[in-house]
């Protein structure tokens, strides 16, 4: 492995989902074309996990993660600790989530939300992988919850698609949190997420796709793919002020400090 290589990761994407079937093969192709050397397809539910770990064992490049999204708390209610620990030891897995909090895109029962978030949290806590928070319009609860997370013990923690305010994103880099951005970056009106990314220390920063959601411009409201994440880092280089290049490496870098049961490259 070269200690610094020139490639991107999406560090957040759902290659199994229904939408990036019909041309599942063309969309990887496509992708690894454009540099993508590594791809984390986020869990969304438990009772899909076989299926999430045959994707990543038939592909190299691919690695998965094992968790309940907060979208699904109400149909997965009361998975335990244990359970996410046991499924996480597969070498494949090398992530707990997406978990988290949402009331502005769900109505999954709330406490349904904060249970599963605690059980993730000591998921995470026990085998020592990232979590994987979606919160969406939850920053105060979201930072509480973190900040009780942090009483009980060090957690590492990956925000996913942050799109939360200052407030939210200085409780995550006070406790050495990863902040991960995604197309939201080039969407009209996210003047505020895009002057965090601005600031966020260079060691604490991943970029994303989220596909096939969130595609950013010029494909907005388009199907979002892994190939897309040039134009995530595009912006998020113009930012900064930085070279594509030297970000990328830093990027990838970041990876696998956030991701640590990533195999080297």
């Amino acid at each position: 492995m070269q200690d610094d290589p020139p490639m991107l990761a999406d560090s957040h994407c759902h290659l199994d989902f229904p939408e990036l079937q019909p041309d599942f093969a063309p969309v990887m192709a496509r992708a690894r074309a454009a540099g993508i050397g590594r791809f984390i397809t986020i869990a969304t539910e438990v009772r899909r996990h076989d299926a999430l770990v045959a994707l990543a064992e038939a592909h190299e490049d691919v690695f998965a993660t094992v968790g309940t999204h907060p979208h699904w708390a109400g149909a997965e209610r009361g998975v335990p600790a244990d359970r996410l620990v046991s499924l996480a030891a597969h070498p494949k897995i090398v992530g707990i989530g997406e978990v988290g909090l949402d009331r502005l895109l769900t109505d999954a029962p709330w406490d349904a939300q904060q249970d599963n978030l605690a059980a993730h949290i000591e998921a995470a806590r026990r085998t020592g992988l990232p979590l994987v928070i979606h919160s969406v319009g939850e920053d105060e609860e979201m930072g509480r919850a973190l900040v009780r997370a942090h009483a009980e013990g060090p957690i590492r923690v990956v925000m996913h698609c942050f799109s939360g305010g200052d407030t939210l994103a200085d409780i995550n880099l006070a406790r050495g949190h990863f902040l991960s951005f995604s197309g939201m970056l080039t969407f009209e009106g996210r003047d505020a997420v895009r002057a965090i990314a601005a600031r966020v220390p260079a060691e604490r920063l991943l970029i994303e796709t989220d596909s096939p959601s969130l595609a950013p411009a010029p494909h907005i409201d388009q199907r979002n793919e892994p190939s897309y994440l040039r134009y995530v880092l595009r912006e998020l280089a113009y930012l900064r002020g930085e070279d594509e290049l030297a970000l990328t490496r830093q990027l990838w870098r970041n990876l696998h400090a956030a991701f640590p049961k990533l195999p080297p490259c």
